[in-house]
């Protein structure tokens, strides 16, 4: 049997130790990316699934932002989402899933990569 004194020292070493823990996942947590590395998009037809990485990264497809983001004005200028232009109605611009799709879907056309069909982006 375990003394109350032994029980003790055990409970404050837990204490101790969780509180190190603690302090060592708030201290050296890493820093979000600058650039989002994946983005799954919402759609009637089932959840898109975007590797942003892959197609913006050096080891990639090198793409710059401004070949998605066209609406860049300066450099260094941070992109908005699609989505704060591109609406679901799409009454002053063209509707997101449109934009999308023909942005997409083009590029992949174009450069012989990526997919074309329904099923191949659109997860359920």
């Amino acid at each position: 049997m375990t003394s109350k004194t032994e029980q003790n020292i055990g409970y404050v070493l837990a204490g101790v130790l969780f509180i190190v823990g603690l302090l060592c996942y708030t201290v050296f947590a890493k820093n979000p990316p600058q650039e989002p590395l994946r983005i799954m998009f919402t759609s009637t037809g089932g959840k898109v699934f975007f590797d942003h990485k892959t197609h913006f990264s050096e080891s990639g497809y090198a793409f710059e932002c401004d070949m998605c983001h066209h609406m860049l004005e300066g450099e260094g200028e941070k992109p908005v989402s699609c989505g704060e232009c591109h609406l679901e109605d799409g009454e002053d611009t063209p509707k997101r899933s449109d934009a999308l799709h023909t942005q997409c879907i083009g590029c992949h056309e174009d450069s012989g990569s990526g997919p074309v069909d329904c099923s191949a982006c659109h997860l359920r």
